[in-house]
This record gives structure tokens, C-alpha cells and sequence, in this order.
């Protein structure tokens, strides 16, 4: 079969050696790529019960079949981990450049394992692998780091590296790579820093072949046709970004504000896309062979809070702007700038500001914890915690730890707003139950890009559902759940296929996908066999979780969720009604009532092997 490499490198970190590995036809079908075979290698070699920063863990690189093909956005990555954020599974995406890079090199995945003595790098050129001191990259921030290493390897090269929150083991920390893109979520950046790994650098020109390369072709172009219609007729994606959510958000109510007391915030209109647009927009930046770019090159010209780099989103202006009550565009512009050069992520990063503001503000952490005021609305303040936390430096050592174990010491776990220990990303779930449902249920915790039903309840895409009920639901978030789980294996952007490679309906059938996956691959995939393949990957991942001690008891949700109604918004008086719709999602899932995968289940997938 074709769109596979079908090799696997392992680089053993401790005893710096490398080994390659063919992986079978069968495992490469069953599995799609990308998440999927990582979690398949995962599951196998990593105890569940493992310390996430020891060197028994496992950090794996993994690009699917569809990255470095023509398929528009054909270019993701992940990685995959066990999280020392939640204690449990991290699967984390990103785009940019370097996913090709690294698929060129002739490996579909990099297992990194144990730790090295001392910093280093290493460098994949094809089958020559090299391990180089990064004893003089130690310390330094990511665009230093990734300048530093072109000019050592090959200016054409990629480069995936921690910054100095990687290397602090802060557990927010991400993988940046192409300076600005970020797999980050879930602490994977601590994974990488516990290994003294500082980054990757990736080249080659081992381009999958494909099984119908002029079929391939047609089917790209005709996909990627169909989005320069969208963007001639007005698309905000194009226009704005994602920078365009906060007006969507924030009219539904459930734009997270102050730490989520409200979903409404009054200075949206100085943080959207448009402010963004008119005050700190270069251009556009697309990831490689992707025709929406949505990507921004900004620069902020305020003498307080110059710079220049790419951002801020969506996710961001929630967690640094408005969660935080700032609503000054130049100062959080230029939070995001510190977030990517530190190697942070910006929604744990943002939303544990925010706890530990309310906080304050409540009288649960004294003013000489902190060394100075933590009042909401201080966009300095939050300038220098994003520092702090970065070098675990005084009370950024609480911080790095995250808000649910911030809140704890100091005895208010409830006001920490996360799901298996992870921060929630840019929606109000009181205001979007299905969004409720899938914080509460998702692998790796709070995640909207586990299955992120806002499409449907928020945008309509590809078609409006109401998204105040909880009837219908569980049955969809688990699609959407195995729906992302297709893309992350295949190694699409969920934006691109969200919208044009699944049917216009919101059971996501992945009919196109399919047509993309065999014209690659070959391996003459019917889309239910493709759909059961996701469902596969999911439920491994749950029972990865299981064995790590993650079961039933942590698909909740925080007490401001359950208890607290949405004070204002067309939400008002909504909680999350999760005592309803968990028992659906159990059941629609195949899972017994306790949320384990029943026999019946694991025989269907084949995973009662």
C-alpha cells in the first residue's frame, strides 16, 4: 500500500542509539496513522501508571497517511504522550511546515524514549540520524532555539522545539514548532523537557508515494476550488481568523469571562478580528498546502507592548483577554507573543491566570503569595505571571502547576474550571451542552478539538442544532469524537474537513475522507470500515485512561458547571445537565454503566486481543 513510509524510528534518548522498525500492512490499515498508531504503540509499551516525567514514558511523533499528499491540509502532526497535566492521555496537533518535513524524512513515527544525560537534539535527515549537544540551546526561547539550529543544520530544515517552560517541566508547556504553531495541550512540552530533548529537526525528501496520483490530484484540486469559492464569497475564517469567534461567542453568552462567572464580555468589540485587523495585521499565513489561511502575522507598534509574531486566536483572546477581564488588544497580542516564545499554552496558561485572579479577588490567596495585586482587568499582571510561570519563578511555581492544583492548595477546588485536570478552551458549555458532554467524556480532557460539537451548536456547520438541549446529544458527540479521532489519524486540519470532506450533515460521514484515504493509500477503505477504525482508536485511548486510573469518576464536570446557572446570555439559568446525557453517551458508546468498553464492544473492534 502506498501514503504509508510503514517505518517507525525509536530513538533511545538514554543510551542515544537509534533503531527502525517496518510496521505491517494490517496495523497500518486498522490503525489509519497519526493518532492511531501512536495510541496503538502507546498502549503497548507504556504502563498507564507511569510517572508522565520519568524516563519509562514515551513521547511519540506521529504524522498520518494524508500528511505530505496533496489533500489540502494535508499537513498535521501529533503528539502523543501520557500527560503530566491530567495525569492521563495527551494527544496533541499541529500544522505549520514541519509535519512534512518529517513525514519526508521516510518515518511515518518518532518514538523518543528515556532521557538523555545531558540537553540535546536531534537531527533526522532521512535515514541519518544524528544526536547533538543542545547544552548552548538550554535556557533559550523557541524563535532563538529554532534560528540557532537552522543556521547549525540546513536552513530548508524544520524544527520542533520546547522552550524554556518545556525545559521548567511547567505543566502547560507545548511543542512549538515553525516558531509559532503549537502542539500544547496536556503538558506535552514537560514530556519533552523531562527527557533533556530541546528539539527536532526535520528533513528529507521521502514524499509518500500514492495510489492514484492523477486521482489524487483531481480530488485535491476540486476540494481545494471549493474553498476559494467560500473565500470569494466571505469567509470570516479567511478574513479574520479565527479572531472572529469572540462576537459569535460572546452573543450566544458563552464567551468565558473572569474565570467563567459570566459568559458575556463588554470590551469583545476591542479584542475580535476586526480590532486585530485594523490595528496589528501584516498578512495572512497559511500552514503548508492549505487554501483557507487562517494563520496572522501581526505587530504591535505600542511602545509598552512591541512585537512581532503570529496570533493572537481565538483561543487565546478567550483565555488571555476576556477570561482574564483585559480587554487591552496590544497587551494581550502581546501575551500570546510570550506564550510562543516561552513554549507555553495559551489556553492552560490564560485560564489558570484567571483562577488564581478570582482568587485573589475572593481573599483565597494572600497578596504576599503572589508579591503583587492579581485583580482581573491587570493585563500587565498577566504579562508577567505568563514570565513567572515559564521559569517556575516565585508564585509562577504555583502557577506552572496548573489551575486545578492551584485551586486545591489553597483549599477552593472549585473554582478551578477544567476536566481531568485540563483548563477548558474558549466555550461556556452551560450555554453549549453537547460542548458540556465532550469536556466531560474527551481521552485527554477539556478539549474542543476532541470532537468540538460548537461546529453544530455554535456556527451550524454543517448544520445548526439547538444548543441550549441536551436531547440528541450523546449520540453525536460520541460521531464528533470519532469523527476527530479520523482526522488526527489521517492527518488533516479538522477545519478544512469538517466543512468539505464529510457529508453536509451533522453525522459526519467521512464519504470524501474515505475517497482521499484510498486514493493515497490503496487500501480500498468503505467509510463505515474507516468510521469503525476511529471508533478503535477512541476506545484504546479509553482504555489507556482506565488503566491510568481515569474512568467514570472523572467524567465530570467543575462545580461551576453542574451548580452555578449562566448568569446572563440567552443561556440564563442553564447548567450543564450532564446527569442526562452521560448515561446516553455510555450507552451509544457500547460501554457498560460504569463507561468501560463491554466485551461485546472490544470484539467488535477487534481489541479483546
Amino acid at each position: 500500500m502506498n501514503g504509508w513510509h510503514k517505518r517507525i524510528l525509536r530513538v533511545d534518548l538514554t543510551n542515544q542509539k537509534t533503531s527502525i522498525e517496518d510496521v505491517s500492512q494490517q496495523m497500518a490499515k486498522d490503525y489509519i496513522g497519526g493518532r492511531g498508531w501512536a495510541i496503538r504503540y502507546l498502549y503497548d509499551e507504556v504502563d498507564p501508571q507511569v510517572d508522565p516525567l520519568s524516563p519509562e514514558n514515551k513521547l511519540i511523533f506521529a504524522t498520518g497517511p494524508l500528511t505530505a499528499s496533496p489533500a489540502p491540509t494535508g499537513n498535521r502532526y501529533m503528539v502523543v504522550t501520557k500527560s503530566p497535566l491530567t495525569g492521563a492521555l495527551a494527544h496533541s496537533n499541529s500544522g505549520g511546515d514541519f509535519p512534512t518535513w518529517l513525514k519526508r524524512t521516510g518515518f511515518d513515527l518518532v518514538i523518543f524514549e528515556g532521557r538523555a544525560p545531558e540537553p540535546v537534539y536531534v537531527s533526522i535527515n532521512e535515514d541519518q540520524v544524528e544526536f547533538r549537544s543542545a547544552a548552548h540551546l538550554w535556557g533559550k526561547d523557541v524563535h532563538t532555539t529554532t534560528d540557532t539550529l537552522l543556521e547549525e543544520t540546513d536552513p530548508k530544515a524544520k524544527v520542533a522545539c520546547i522552550g524554556p517552560a518545556g525545559e521548567n517541566l511547567a505543566l502547560m508547556a507545548a511543542v512549538m514548532n515553525d516558531k509559532h504553531r503549537a502542539a500544547a495541550r496536556s503538558g506535552v512540552g514537560a514530556v519533552m523537557g523531562s527527557k533533556n530533548l530541546k528539539a527536532v529537526v526535520a528533513q528529507g525528501k521521502k514524499n509518500p508515494t500514492l495510489a492514484d496520483t492523477e486521482g489524487m490530484r483531481k480530488l485535491s484540486v476540486t476540494i481545494s476550488k471549493e474553498v476559494g469559492v467560500d473565500v470569494k464569497k466571505g469567509s470570516s475564517l479567511r478574513e479574520y481568523g479565527t479572531a472572529y469567534v469572540p462576537q459569535v461567542t460572546n452573543t450566544l453568552g458563552i464567551l468565558p469571562t473572569r474565570n467563567f462567572q459570566t459568559g458575556t464580555f463588554e470590551g469583545t468589540d476591542q479584542i475580535d478580528g476586526v480590532a486585530l485587523k485594523e490595528k496589528y495585521l501584516i498578512r495572512h499565513t497559511p500552514c503548508y498546502r492549505c487554501p483557507i489561511s487562517c494563520g496572522r502575522l501581526t505587530a504591535v507598534d505600542d511602545e509598552e507592548y512591541a512585537g512581532k509574531g503570529e496570533g493572537p486566536e481565538y483561543e487565546s483572546i478567550a483565555s488571555l483577554g476576556s477570561a482574564c477581564g483585559v480587554d487591552h488588544l496590544g497587551a494581550l497580542t502581546k501575551a500570546n507573543y510570550w506564550c510562543n516564545e516561552l513554549g507555553m499554552d495559551t489556553i492552560s496558561t490564560g485560564m489558570t491566570i484567571a483562577a488564581a485572579m478570582e482568587m485573589y479577588e475572593k481573599g483565597y490567596i494572600p497578596e504576599e503569595d503572589i508579591g503583587q495585586p492579581l485583580r482581573f482587568g491587570d493585563a500587565d499582571a498577566v504579562i508577567e505571571m505568563i514570565q513567572k510561570m515559564a521559569y517556575r519563578d516565585g508564585f509562577g511555581d504555583s502557577l506552572a502547576e496548573g489551575s486545578y492544583r492551584l485551586a486545591a492548595k489553597y483549599g477552593h477546588p472549585e473554582i478551578a474550571v477544567t476536566a481531568r485536570k485540563q483548563e477548558f478552551p474558549g466555550y461556556d458549555p452551560r450555554g453549549s451542552q453537547g460542548m458540556g458532554l465532550l469536556y466531560a467524556t474527551s481521552n485527554k480532557g477539556a478539549s474542543h478539538m476532541e470532537g468540538d460539537l460548537a461546529y453544530s451548536e455554535v456556527f451550524g456547520v454543517p448544520e445548526k442544532i439547538d444548543p441550549l438541549t441536551s436531547e440528541g446529544k450523546a449520540p453525536l458527540v460520541a460521531r464528533f469524537e470519532d469523527a476527530f479521532a479520523l482526522i488526527d489519524a489521517a492527518g488533516l486540519c479538522v477545519f478544512l474537513a469538517v466543512r468539505y470532506v464529510f457529508d453536509e450533515d451533522v453525522n459526519l460521514w467521512p464519504t470524501r475522507l474515505t475517497q482521499l484515504m484510498n486514493l493515497t493509500t490503496g487500501a480500498e477503505y468503505t467509510p463505515a470500515e474507516i468510521m469503525q477504525a476511529a471508533e478503535r482508536i477512541y476506545n484504546l485511548e479509553r482504555l489507556f485512561l482506565i488503566g491510568a486510573g481515569s474512568g467514570k469518576n472523572d467524567d465530570t464536570l467543575p462545580y461551576r458547571m453542574l451548580h452555578e446557572p449562566l448568569p446572563d446570555g440567552p443561556g440564563k439559568g442553564k447548567v450543564v445537565e450532564l446527569d442526562k446525557m452521560l448515561p446516553e453517551f455510555y450507552a451509544a458508546r457500547g460501554w457498560d454503566q460504569d463507561g468501560v468498553p463491554t466485551q461485546e464492544k472490544l470484539v467488535e473492534l477487534g481489541l479483546d486481543r
